[in-house]
């Protein structure tokens, strides 16, 4: 089974070796058919504290760390917007 790899904006890095990332979809409305926005938070691993909010950064699935960290960070991405 493949793990799953998402990429986000870091929304907060307050605690320690944990960053929240807010990953951002785009859905087709079900009645109306436009466009909508989906936004979901994930809490990941970040080993040494290295990214800080506002960076793009892709996540991977992971077996759970803690109660809610079951994502690790991986890398910072490139050519993603701010």
């Amino acid at each position: 089974m493949s793990k799953r790899i998402l990429s986000g904006v870091v929304v907060s890095s307050n605690s320690n070796k944990t960053i929240v990332v807010e990953v951002t979809r785009r859905v087709k409305h079900k009645l109306y058919k436009k466009i909508i926005k989906r936004a979901k938070k994930y809490h990941a691993h970040d080993e040494n504290n290295s990214y800080k909010k506002g960076d793009t950064v892709t996540i991977q699935e992971t077996k759970p760390i803690s109660k809610l960290k079951s994502w690790i960070a991986q890398e910072i991405a490139v050519g993603g917007d701010k």
